[in-house]
This record gives C-alpha cells, structure tokens and sequence, in this order.
C-alpha cells in the first residue's frame, strides 16, 4: 500500500512528518533517484527513498545492534596507520554496519551499529540531547576540580557543555554527557587536572551494554530500538 512520503520518513524514525516536509521543500528527498518537491507524493517499500544521499530504511527493516568494543582499536573502516579497526574484530557479516558515533583508541565498552545511517546520523546529532553514560579511572585524588566540569568547561576556545559527575565508592567516576564531542571527557578531565587512565561506556541512552562480553554484538528488540529513537526526538 502506497502512503504519503512524508509519513514514509516520519514512520521510519528519521524524524517528524513536519520535519521531513521540511526536507522535501529543501529538495534533499530523491525518490527513485528524482528530486521530490511537494509532500503530497506517494510510495511504497518497492521505491528508494534517499535524504541527502543515504537511503531511509523502512522501520521494520532497520536492525541496531550492540558491540562491545575492546581497548586498542580504531572506530573507522580502515586506519592509515595500519592499527586495528572495530571491522578487524567483528565477524564479516556485520562489515555492512554503520557505526553511530566513535570510541577512540583507548576507550572500550559501548558502541551501536545499524544498517540504517540516516539513523546513526540522527543518534549522534548534538541536539539529540542523548545521555551517554561513562566509567572513568583518573589520576589524582582532589575530586573538588571536578566542579569545572560540572559546571562546563572551555577548553582551547571549545566549549563544552556541563557534565554529570558521580564519585563511586571504589573513586572511579560515572561520568554522563549529552553532547558527544570528539574525546570531551579525556580533554575536559585533563583541563580539571585529572587526566583519565581508562574509559568505558556503560550506556548510550535507553542501550545498556549489560553483559555483553568484550568483542561481542548483540541485536537490540524493536522495544529497545524504539525507545532509542525516541530518546532522540
């Protein structure tokens, strides 16, 4: 059964009805390859959908997975340096997935994956406001600098937005932030002199990494996968 586009993008959880009216006036939604200008356009499952070049996938047929990243690899395809990627770890039948975000080098625990990169795009969007969870182990002890973090930091003419910070018992550090910023939580504790020893995620929004063994990926429920996207909006 053929439904109007814009209900096609909205029901695939790349955004609102109202927003994707807004993408077709823009001229970013192409169906089957042509650009569409007025919302009031029909399609079904058989017809490619694409938003700024990445094809929507229809909700039924997105799938989101969650990885346990190890320590000492890359989150990307391929590295210049030649180091191990996440790709080097995973079985070949999750090459096809996208990441949504990244952990550097160092920092192990939480990574999501999908087939859908409109999806993995809109996760990682500063304005998502998703709460991202994080186990740190600094070095130091003078836990009162933790205030310029909480109270958020600039750092080399970087702004970045306050962080939740807890003092566990064992003095490891639940760390949440909302932004997503390239390494935020290594430069911000630095800058309160306390620079991190280790990094783990233990939750990106409703996705907790539970048990999930080191190396390991595990497909989320669609009850899991819409409470993610609807974190988002």
């Amino acid at each position: 059964m053929k439904i109007r586009i814009a209900k096609f993008i909205a029901d695939s959880g790349v955004t609102s009805r109202r927003g994707a009216e807004q993408m077709i006036a823009e001229g970013r939604v192409l169906v089957n390859g042509e650009v569409i200008k007025t919302p009031v356009h029909f399609v079904d499952t058989n017809d490619e959908i694409k938003i700024d070049g990445e094809k929507v996938v229809s909700r039924q047929d997105t799938r989101v997975y969650a990885f346990h990243k190890p320590i000492d690899t890359v989150t990307t395809t391929r590295d210049p340096r030649g180091r191990n990627t996440i790709y080097d770890v995973l079985p070949r039948e999750y090459h096809n997935l996208r990441y949504v975000g990244r952990l550097d080098y160092k920092t192990t625990g939480l990574l999501l994956m999908t087939n859908d990169g409109l999806l993995a795009r809109k996760l990682t969007l500063p304005n998502s406001d998703i709460p991202r969870v994080y186990i740190a182990d600094v070095v130091g002890t003078n836990m009162s600098r933790l205030d310029k973090a909480r109270q958020g930091a600039t750092v080399d003419g970087i702004k970045y937005r306050p962080m939740k910070i807890e003092i566990m018992p064992d003095k490891r550090l639940r760390i949440t932030v909302t932004e997503g910023k390239k390494n935020e939580i290594r430069i911000v504790l630095k800058h309160c002199g306390l620079p991190v020893r280790t990094l783990h995620r233990i939750m990106y929004g409703p996705v907790s990494i539970k048990n999930i063994p080191t190396g390991k990926i595990v497909e989320l429920d669609e009850k899991t996968i819409d409470a993610l996207i609807k974190s988002s909006l």
